[in-house]
């Protein structure tokens, strides 16, 4: 069994091909990964960052990617906006999204921490504060911090996915990858 973790960089489409907008080739794991076989453990949406697993071995795949399992995935997250108590308090007590209530999530306040310059940076605006969470889900819905950020009314401008269960992104540079 082969597992791969990737330090995926911002704009990069966490598959291996893009059949999408022809003529305008965008990036994907094909330019950072040249092993055969491998394939992603869940998704990370084009404008995320951080940690993908990859492997070999379906079932392992399954139960990655399966919210069945509640595998926690832990993400760092720059939002527009200093985060209340009350925001943080419904994002651990979960919220419901148009597809319905999310599991509680573990939520805490973070110094911005040290990560490596995003290509392109984030908006900068003087007058609107941003701070940062680290909020552990254990579901993988579409953009669902995203939406679980902007529901409380902190729109999210960065997104980092630290940790895929007892993975990390300790030790990788960013388009890094090394066998698990």
């Amino acid at each position: 069994m082969t597992v791969i973790l990737f330090n995926k960089p911002f704009g990069v489409l966490s598959q291996f091909t893009d059949k999408g907008t022809e003529g305008s080739p965008r990036p994907t794991l094909s330019a950072y990964i040249d092993m055969p076989g491998v394939y992603p453990a869940g998704r990370l949406d084009r404008d995320s960052e951080g940690l993908m697993v990859l492997t070999d071995d379906g079932k392992l795949q399954a139960r990655i990617a399966s919210p069945k399992f509640k595998r926690p995935k832990t993400y760092l997250v720059q939002v527009e906006g200093d985060p209340g108590k009350d925001q943080i308090a419904a994002l651990k007590k979960g919220v419901t999204l148009k597809d319905g209530p999310t599991r509680p999530a573990k939520v805490r306040r973070i110094p911005p921490p040290e990560l490596w310059e995003r290509d392109p940076p984030v908006r900068y605006r003087k007058t609107v504060p941003d701070g940062w969470l680290e909020i552990a889900i254990t579901e993988g819905r579409n953009r669902q911090v995203r939406r679980m950020c902007a529901h409380v009314g902190l729109p999210c401008l960065r997104l980092v996915r630290w940790s895929v269960g007892d993975w990390t992104l300790d030790g990788l540079g960013l388009g890094e990858w090394r066998r698990a």
